[in-house]
């Protein structure tokens, strides 16, 4: 019997570094947390060597493969946080789509929806325990097997997000199939968000009752809308699935912080402040002092530094870390890049990141 099967979400081993969870709250920390989007990827060579000759969805359906590939980066780097391998993806193949990683390409729906039509082939009332149970699995496992050492954060994409690959049937430059929608079938557009909503709120849920300690949601195609329509079509279901969520786990006598990562909505760092949500990340294209004035003091940041500056020698890399946390402060702040690692990432890099943040940080705060 596998590791999966007989562990229960109870009775974790206590945690011993919540400096991460601390900061999201907006409390007093000794240094900076910090963590990467991506960290467990294809940049470390012992990720490929796990994944080696594996279909990517069947390794996302194996609690104890996902957990290994969660652990690796925090056996290379000393990270505040660790994020569950899994993917965004997993909710619409649980509300029954066909979706598969093609090598070179990427996600593709080989059946993507096309008029409105096709939402009647979606599963509108899904089971999340059965649907999604492995990614669960996953976490609990994982909660026990990273013995208390950092906070496990939990993830989604977000509805708009979802949709769009939904009906672009993969990646996208322009999003133009999936924004088609938005124009010429508001209605459906809003049938789908709700449906996407409902799931997800389920599925956050539940990945709290089987062990994360935060939770994320990717908003990352945010940027291809405009101002009006991220207001009318995105803002709306990040709120409801926060308050929703939180509304769930305050029956439960429960309570985790929530992250919301709308990538190059920058135009909306104000509306997103005031979401429901604890932290609000940031990428690369908005200045940190700016996104502070903005977001009131209301809610932690998190980013927001260019996953490209890792590609810069060691000590280029600490003198624009310490330049970040100068701008953002050390309060209320968890250090990350302003997107995922890219595979071609030297892992050393990413060690001189950490580390940087750490030193810089405690520096900083010593001296406050």
């Amino acid at each position: 019997m596998s590791d999966a099967a007989v562990i229960l979400p109870e009775d974790f081993p206590q945690l011993q570094n919540d400096t991460f969870l601390r900061a999201a709250r907006r409390e007093e920390t000794e240094h900076v947390p910090v963590w990467c989007m991506r960290q467990a990827g294809r940049y470390l060579p012992e990720f490929r060597e796990t994944r080696s000759g594996k279909d990517f969805f069947e390794t996302c359906r194996s609690p104890e493969a996902c957990c290994e590939l969660t652990l690796q980066p925090l056996r290379r780097f000393p990270l505040d946080a660790a994020i569950i391998f899994s993917d965004i993806l997993v909710i619409p193949q649980a509300m029954g789509m066909d979706v598969q990683m093609v090598a070179g390409k990427g996600p593709t729906f080989p059946e993507p929806l096309k008029e409105p039509e096709d939402l009647q082939r979606l599963q509108a009332n899904v089971d999340v325990s059965k649907e999604l149970g492995y990614v669960f699995k996953a976490i609990t496992l994982t909660r026990h097997k990273i013995q208390g050492k950092v906070p496990l954060i939990g993830f989604t994409g977000a509805p708009w997000t979802l949709m769009s690959y939904m009906i672009e049937g993969g990646g996208s430059n322009t999003h133009s199939k999936a924004k088609r929608w938005l124009y010429r079938h508001p209605d459906a557009s809003h049938m789908l968000l709700r449906m996407l909503t409902d799931v997800i709120v389920q599925y956050l849920l539940g990945q709290v009752t089987a062990g994360a300690q935060a939770l994320q949601v990717f908003e990352s195609h945010a940027g291809v809308l405009g101002p009006e329509e991220f207001g009318e079509f995105s803002l709306p279901y990040l709120r409801d699935i926060a308050r929703r969520v939180k509304e769930g786990l305050k029956k439960e006598g429960q309570d985790v912080p929530m992250i919301v990562f709308a990538k190059d909505a920058h135009y909306a760092v104000e509306d997103l402040s005031q979401s429901h949500y604890e932290v609000v990340g940031l990428d690369w294209t908005i200045d940190p002092r700016s996104a502070r004035e903005r977001s009131g003091g209301r809610v932690s940041l998190q980013g927001n530094m260019d996953p490209c500056a890792l590609y810069a020698p060691k000590g280029r890399i600490s003198d624009i870390v310490k330049k970040m946390l100068e701008r953002f402060g050390t309060k209320g702040y968890i250090a990350n890049l302003g997107h995922g690692l890219y595979p071609d990432m030297d892992p050393e890099s990413v060690g001189a990141f950490v580390e940087a943040v750490h030193q810089h940080s405690k520096r900083m705060i010593e001296q406050l």
